[in-house]
């Protein structure tokens, strides 16, 4: 099962539609980690600011996606979505791995979220927020931060998704332009 993992839209219907086309076109499964459509009063706009586009990319994606609301989705952006954005936590069982995923505003700390997926037995762990990406495993669990495909907020200024193989046991962070793979961890 591929599972394409995204965070952080902010508005920008073109990395949705660069993100899908070039990565998730032949996933199974989407799961966005918030921060769909507005950009927020901390960020600035993104160059293709442009919700209404986006909600209409994500409504008609024939791809299943599963959401959590993020700290910058308000519920004028639910009223426009057809997807449920769930808060503050996620909770599932795919492919014989339990999954938690949070927007990250609520566990923004490492601590925090180790001890979220101790707590719920988590074996993959989902967060966005902080716009830069990362992969680490820890104590039996893999943490995985997509960042941001629109408004990075990364040294390198790269704009970045992951992609998660279950069967092939691997995760890897993008970037959504060069589509050099930046980070690799085994599952």
């Amino acid at each position: 099962m591929k599972i394409g993992i995204i965070s952080d839209t902010h508005g920008s219907a073109e990395a949705w539609r660069k993100a899908y086309g070039d990565f998730f076109s032949d996933a199974d499964l989407i799961l966005h980690a918030g921060d769909h459509l507005y950009h927020g009063p901390r960020n600035s706009l993104a160059a293709d600011y442009s919700p209404k586009d986006l909600a209409e990319s994500i409504n008609t994606c024939s791809t299943p996606i599963i959401s959590v609301r993020g700290n910058c989705d308000s519920s004028v952006d639910e009223s426009v979505l057809d997807i449920p954005l769930v808060y503050p936590y996620l909770f599932s069982y795919i492919d014989g791995f339990h999954f938690v995923m949070t927007h990250g505003d609520v566990t923004e700390t490492k601590e925090e979220k180790m001890q979220l997926a101790k707590k719920l037995h988590a074996d993959i762990f989902i967060s966005g927020h902080t716009h830069v990406a990362g992969i680490e495993k820890d104590d039996g669990c893999i943490f995985i931060n997509p960042g941001s495909p629109s408004l990075s907020k990364r040294s390198d200024g790269r704009q970045t998704i992951a992609m998660l193989d279950l069967s092939k046991k691997y995760v890897r962070v993008y970037d959504l332009y060069t589509k050099e793979i930046i980070e690799e961890v085994e599952i």
